[in-house]
């Protein structure tokens, strides 16, 4: 059966996941193994799509970021979820569960709605930056700072946390260098601790970046001169795309971390919203692979434990009336799951 022939002949499940990175496909695992119908979104736009290599997830570090989506999807699907390639446009409440609105035109429906489907990080406004965004101009230290230790990097400071980007990265290299760019200039206690771990800080603002044969040479300043660097560590703004769930009443709102927006949540990824739950960097933009994939598996055991009370509530009032309407309901519901499954 393909993707398409099975999304096509059940278009209510008990999970929809919009968002096939990590925490995604993490929570349709575990769900699957729960013998929950679980269909993932996914919009084929992972965060670190940049990156060669991803480090810090035991087991798999230095493993290219698309090769552990390509296995977490074929573990999905040997679980019985459905993986649809897609994009979700809008999330409505119906009934007890949820529509989902794709960018192809159908909509699909679930008990419950988990999104996974990230943040997209807008650099710091730098002609030539872009390009090497993943390379070497980098962002996490526990991600690329191995890779760069000892050579002489650079902390393009764009708000008033560059100093504490490069007190962090001091870990990595002892030739370090602040760029102030458009941050202010640091307090007289930030800069004795600059001074103390001899980091120099350079003032003014960053215009371009010097490249040959294909890596980071250094970067050049308004006044024409240039620093010598190997490596440029920046501070992305990550937006999260949470769009289609302004139906629902749910926007983004400031991390308590004091980086980047998420949509709130508690400690399981159940937003204000019942029924509706986010793991990965839409809960958190500052996990990693590893947190956000804990995230989603969370997650996942929250909803099925949520799914597991109302099936429970259903059970109790049928066996009290077994002639209602919702005992009859729900006996076709569970032939229809029983035929998913192969029973």
């Amino acid at each position: 059966m393909t993707r398409d022939t099975q999304v096509n002949s059940a278009s209510q499940y008990d999970v929809v996941v919009v968002g096939a990175g990590p925490a995604g496909l993490s929570a349709a695992l575990m769900l699957g193994r729960a013998r929950r119908s679980v269909l993932v979104i996914d919009e084929g736009r992972p965060r670190n799509a940049p990156a060669a290599h991803l480090h810090g997830f035991l087991s798999r570090d230095g493993v290219p970021p698309g090769d552990l989506l390509q296995a977490g999807r074929r573990e999905v699907e040997s679980y019985g979820g459905t993986v649809q390639a897609g994009q979700a446009v809008s999330a409505v409440r119906d009934g007890d569960g949820f529509a989902i609105e794709l960018d192809t035109g159908r909509t699909v429906r679930a008990r419950r709605l988990l999104a996974t489907a990230g943040v997209v990080d807008e650099l710091p406004d730098v002609p030539g930056l872009a390009p090497r965004w993943g390379r070497d101009v980098v962002h996490c230290p526990y991600c690329h700072g191995w890779e760069i230790r000892d050579q002489p990097i650079g902390v393009l400071a764009t708000g008033p946390l560059g100093v504490q980007q490069a007190l962090l990265f001091r870990q990595w290299t002892d030739r370090l260098t602040l760029l102030l760019h458009t941050a202010p200039r640091p307090t007289h206690e930030e800069a004795e601790q600059l001074a103390a771990r001899r980091i120099t800080v350079v003032d003014g603002k960053v215009t371009g970046l010097e490249v040959a044969e294909d890596r980071l040479t250094g970067v050049r300043l308004a006044s024409g001169r240039q620093i010598p660097l190997r490596a440029l560590a920046v501070a992305p703004q990550p937006h999260p795309r949470a769009d289609f769930l302004t139906g629902l009443g749910l926007g983004p709102t400031a991390h308590p971390s004091g980086l980047g927006t998420s949509i709130a949540a508690d400690a399981t990824g159940l937003t204000t919203v019942p029924g509706v739950w986010v793991a990965g960097n839409l809960a958190d933009p500052n996990a990693n692979v590893l947190a956000s994939a804990a995230s989603g598996s969370t997650a996942a055991g929250a909803i099925n434990s949520d799914l597991i009370a109302e099936d429970t509530r259903h059970a109790v009032r049928a066996h009290r009336d077994p002639f209602s309407p919702a005992m009859e309901a729900r006996v076709c519901e569970q032939v229809l799951g029983d035929r998913r499954h192969g029973l």
